[in-house]
């Protein structure tokens, strides 16, 4: 349950999907990942992470 909870930064993110850190940026960016700034930094939930992915699994376009 905690993790479910759990904050991630960008570069957390990023390692998470094994993609590069500008990719996720700008996938938080164009709100296809959900995420939310904390002062000039992005935050990801990793239940919201998780949501996208299974998205991406049913084949769904973002």
């Amino acid at each position: 349950m905690a993790e479910e909870n759990e904050i991630m930064t960008i570069s957390q993110v990023a390692k998470y999907l094994q993609i590069s850190e500008i990719t996720t940026y700008r996938l938080v960016q164009e709100g296809k990942i959900p995420a939310f700034k904390v002062g000039r930094s992005w935050r990801v939930k990793r239940e919201d992470l998780n949501e996208f992915i299974e998205i991406q699994k049913r084949g769904e376009r973002f």
